[in-house]
């Protein structure tokens, strides 16, 4: 198959680049589950941006959103692309109304809602699934628009390029190989613009509030592809991932509790009712994810606790109910009235700060290679994501990669000067026969990854994990080379990908900067203050 623009991915950064897209040619998306399996459609918080003068909450500004960015990216966030991407958060709220997002309102005014490092109430949200009414309004819009076809239950397996081919003119992109899930017939999709909007990878972890589909696929083809990688020692763990082990499932095991909810007043205790944080932060609760999440780290390990708690019964009766009627109902389920009880919660992993490493408009090393949202690494996050930014971003480099695109690859595809793209050639096309082994070693890797490279590190964690995920990649190779392949080991293969490059950047970084965390260089070091750059050779 054949098109102009080809998008990987189908949440926010997605959709809103081949929305935009189809006006200049004919796009395809694809998704290697279904259109809402993304992390989008799991957000619950909302998006950040500073509206118009009169819309905003009073003495907020660009300039506070900015500061508060930078502060929490400790360091290594681009002020430029900082400060280009907030500039842009009231055209993205205007973009998103335009696509049916319906976000609460007070009145004539949108309902702002305030999170963890934010200075000012300045998060935009539809109750508490905010990231679900956008995903689900921009699919509806997505399928409706004419020249875009959205492909769901195909994963893309490998990206091609010239490169790979071995031809030896400038590394360009060529399209992707794609399984047909339903059928395991293996595609070519064949463009030369092509978008990476796979998002994050937090699979890679035994605890994380991600859905099942975040195995870190977009980085993973791009680094066996030749893209640089940048700042992957960097994950975001968020502090307040409820804790119950009656519940079973993972659905149970990943609900995630918005930090809007500390935004309207919860507060984290120990089992003694202290609110611990404090200790740790000025601003408590409302601390940057990376302070409150090892603030909670350290308190479970002093008392041998198994959680904290996050706290909302000094609330007024009904207003949990009111405000965040889903994550109260979900915890109905699980047998917890959080009016009258306090949460059982602990960190999980939530998002990662680095990726493919792209300049402010999305654009990999390799020509016509896009990457856009978590997948990408843009200079916004530096070493900690600010709360709701992600949102915002993955919109703003939509619209900036497009631009890109046409400017620097016009409209048409090229013609004749392609090279021939051979058909896919794999191994043995015998279905695997002891999967029981397969699932053994994705347990072992999220086990390995939470048990050595989560929080708080060391460099002998850090070479222990590095040494048996040298063993995991040569298992992961045989099954992928030696079977047939299917969704299950494509998952796994990307998975081990992924969690060495974390370790591999861990590694490098010799000092202890906003989500990277080790205990053998407890301080910051100036020497540091650069991007932990990769790239295969």
């Amino acid at each position: 198959m054949t098109c102009d623009f080809l998008v990987i991915g189908s949440g926010i950064a997605g959709l809103s680049f081949a929305i935009r897209a189809a006006a200049h040619g004919s796009v395809i998306v694809i998704t290697k589950g279904k259109a809402l399996d993304s992390n989008t459609a799991w957000a619950q918080g909302g998006i950040a941006s500073v509206l118009r003068p009169g819309f905003c909450d009073d003495g907020d500004s660009i300039e506070l959103h900015v500061a508060d960015t930078l502060d929490a990216g400790a360091g290594l966030c681009r002020e430029d692309v900082v400060r280009s991407i907030i500039e842009e958060g009231a055209a993205t709220i205007d973009d998103l109304t335009s696509y049916g997002v319906s976000f609460d309102k007070d009145d004539d005014h949108f309902a702002l809602g305030k999170e963890g490092g934010h200075s000012k109430r300045r998060i935009l949200h539809a109750r508490d699934t905010t990231g679900l009414e956008i995903a689900e309004s921009m699919v509806e819009v997505a399928r409706r628009t004419p020249n875009l076809t959205l492909l769901e239950d195909h994963f893309t397996i490998d990206l091609i390029t010239t490169g790979k081919l071995g031809v030896t003119t400038e590394d360009r992109v060529l399209g992707a190989y794609v399984l047909e899930k339903h059928t395991g017939e293996v595609k070519i999709f064949r463009s030369d613009r092509v978008l990476l909007a796979t998002g994050g990878c937090g699979k890679v972890y035994l605890y994380t509030t991600n859905p099942d589909s975040a195995t870190g696929d977009g980085v993973a083809m791009a680094w066996r592809a030749g893209a640089s990688v940048a700042n992957m020692e960097f994950i975001q763990f968020h502090p307040t991932c409820f804790y119950n082990p009656a519940a079973t499932g993972a659905e149970a095991r990943s609900f995630l509790v918005s930090e809007a909810v500390r935004g309207e007043g919860g507060i984290l205790i120990n089992g003694k009712g202290e609110d611990f944080t404090r200790k740790a932060d000025p601003r408590g609760s409302l601390a940057p994810r990376d302070i409150v999440a090892r603030a909670i780290d350290r308190e479970i390990k002093k008392t041998g606790a198994p959680c904290v708690y996050l706290d909302v019964t000094h609330k007024p009766s009904g207003f949990m109910r009111e405000r965040f009627p889903f994550i109260y109902e979900k915890l109905r389920s699980f047998g917890l009235d959080c009016e009258k009880q306090p949460i059982p919660v602990v960190p999980a992993a939530h998002y990662q700060c680095g990726g493919v490493l792209t300049d402010i408009n999305g654009k990999t090393s390799i020509r016509g290679l896009y990457a856009i949202g978590e997948v990408a690494c843009t200079g916004l996050h530096g070493a900690n994501r600010l709360a709701s930014n992600s949102l915002l971003e993955g919109n703003v480099i939509a619209r900036r990669a497009l631009d890109s695109i046409v400017h620097h690859y016009g409209v048409e595809r090229n013609g004749d000067d392609a090279p021939e793209i051979p058909d896919w050639h794999h191994g043995d096309v015998t279905a695997p026969d002891e999967l029981v082994v397969i699932y053994h070693n994705w347990d072992e890797l999220r086990r390995l990854m939470w048990d050595y490279v989560s929080i708080v590190r060391t460099d002998n964690r850090l070479r222990r994990a590095g040494t048996r995920l040298r063993n995991l990649k040569k298992e992961v190779r045989e099954f992928y080379w030696g079977h047939r392949v299917t969704a299950d080991i494509l998952e796994l293969r990307n998975l081990v990908a992924v969690a060495s490059l974390i370790v591999d950047c861990a590694i490098r970084r010799r000092e202890s900067r906003g989500l990277h965390h080790t205990l053998d260089y407890p301080g910051l070091d100036e020497r540091f203050l650069r991007d932990t750059v990769l790239r295969r050779f």
